[in-house]
């Protein structure tokens, strides 16, 4: 099987209801799947390029996962981007790291799947809404897998037996996901 490089982009991930589900479940799979928390690593912003290379190159796959913040990625996330994915590395006639790789977003959303229609108080979808992350996967020729998605509980109910029970509904989809897409 391939290890999967899961980059969780969460600014208060001790705060989080679904994203630290999902980040104690994979953590229960090492030989599976590579945790790498940019938040912690990088509490004061300042990303190390070439460590952050080395670690992509290191797995077979990468999944950027996140909570969707107005209809983006948090900040630090965005940074790794910009700095890591750099010419000759990751595009460019020399850049070829992602060439073999599938790449996937898992994002949470703290409004409901209604609201992402074309009908709904968003008017897009997730996926029309996140496409820049596939633009991203075709641009370094990476192999852009289905996201994943999860839209949230309330965020004032995120305690309750009834969201704690969506929750790890989602934990145990999203697992089923990345042995689908990522195996």
């Amino acid at each position: 099987m391939k290890k999967v490089l899961i980059i969780v982009a969460h600014p208060n991930i001790a705060h989080s209801v679904v994203n630290k589900h999902w980040l104690e479940a994979l953590k229960q799979h090492p030989q599976r799947f590579t945790v790498h928390e940019l938040y912690n690593v990088y509490p004061d912003g300042n990303i190390d390029i070439a460590h952050e290379q080395a670690l992509v190159e290191q797995h077979a796959h990468v999944v950027w996962q996140f909570p969707v913040y107005w209809f983006n990625c948090p900040p630090l996330l965005k940074r790794w981007l910009d700095e890591v994915l750099t010419h000759g590395w990751a595009y460019g006639s020399k850049g070829k790291v992602f060439q073999a790789k599938k790449l996937g977003i898992a994002v949470s959303l703290g409004t409901s799947a209604q609201d992402y229609t074309h009908d709904g108080a968003i008017g897009y979808t997730v996926r029309e809404t996140l496409r820049a992350f596939e633009l991203i996967a075709n641009y370094v020729d990476a192999d852009y897998q289905p996201l994943f998605a999860f839209h949230t509980i309330d965020s004032n109910d995120g305690y309750s037996d009834d969201a704690l029970k969506l929750v790890l509904q989602s934990t145990r989809a999203y697992l089923a996901h990345l042995d689908k897409y990522f195996s």
